[in-house]
């Protein structure tokens, strides 16, 4: 190529190249300026939720929902300003979505499934819930997992799909719950006394509620005697210290009144000297 053809071509070009510069830039500019603004967006309608009280659950999901709906459109809007046919783009991203479904059955499922616990509202952020099989605090719900802080400190994300398909607890719903415990006593001891002395120092245990008044009963009676239930009420946060201070509570009563402890029978049968079975063998 000869210097006259290359300032022919470049000549030729150069609108071209002038053109689609222009194009690029303004493609970056519209895309830094639509971030910007979904970002605004975004924290705007955030906002606007935190202050009308809105669990924050559902914050969680209409942010997430927005953000991906927005950027879908400032994508499809640039491509468009190069003149990309966007019909055709939407049948692609069907198609593509339909060979990620497919792919990704789990993971769709678990998006469902979240968008149902959203519109069922059996559990938000902050109840103390057993889902799928892990109990803890709920810290939130997401898009395809619902994240528990156990009690151990741990935190565990826990499938949508798992979730829904399992049996739910959620043990904030109601104002109380009731601790149940057992007290195993003797052969022989006094029931009803052990049953008062129990109701009495149970009930003076911090943060045992009023009422309803704590159940102490006969259970059951087996080989070592009778069995009472203990049964004190008490707010979910105050579960586990109304749990251990019963206990505590069981052994230092019982102790304290003489109560013996429950052992389990033996019988003790005596052995015959080998004369005498000799003699009744033959």
């Amino acid at each position: 190529m000869d210097a006259s053809n290359m300032t022919t071509w470049l000549a030729q070009a150069q609108p071209i190249l002038v053109t689609f510069g222009l194009k690029v830039l303004g493609a970056i500019a519209v895309f830094i300026i639509g971030r910007w603004l979904i970002s605004l967006v975004t924290r705007l309608v955030g906002s606007a939720m935190t202050r009308q009280r809105v669990d924050p659950t559902v914050q969680h999901y209409l942010v997430n929902f927005i953000n991906i709906a927005l950027n879908i459109v400032l994508v499809v809007a640039i491509l468009g300003y190069f003149g990309v046919e966007t019909t055709s783009f939407a049948a692609l991203v069907a198609g593509a979505g339909v060979a990620i479904g497919a792919a990704w059955s789990g993971l769709l499922g678990n998006f469902a499934s979240g968008i149902f616990l959203l519109v069922l509202r059996p559990y938000q952020a902050g109840d103390y819930v057993m889902i799928g099989g892990v109990e803890g605090t709920v810290l939130e719900l997401g898009l395809f997992g619902t994240s528990v802080n156990t009690p151990d400190n741990v935190r565990t994300v826990v499938g949508n799909g798992k979730v829904l398909g399992n049996d739910m607890k959620n043990f904030t719903a109601n104002p109380y719950r009731r601790v149940d415990l057992v007290a195993q006593l003797a052969a022989g001891a006094d029931v009803r006394r052990a049953a008062a002395l129990l109701k009495q120092s149970v009930s003076q245990i911090a943060n045992v509620m009023s009422e309803p008044t704590v159940d102490v009963e006969i259970l059951e009676f087996n080989e070592f005697g009778p069995k009472l239930a203990v049964r004190p009420y008490c707010h979910t946060d105050h579960y586990w210290q109304v749990y251990f201070d019963t206990n505590a509570s069981i052994a230092d009563t019982l102790g304290a009144a003489g109560f013996p402890v429950a052992t389990r029978p033996v019988r003790i049968y005596p052995l015959e000297d080998s004369a005498a079975a000799a003699s009744r063998a033959s």
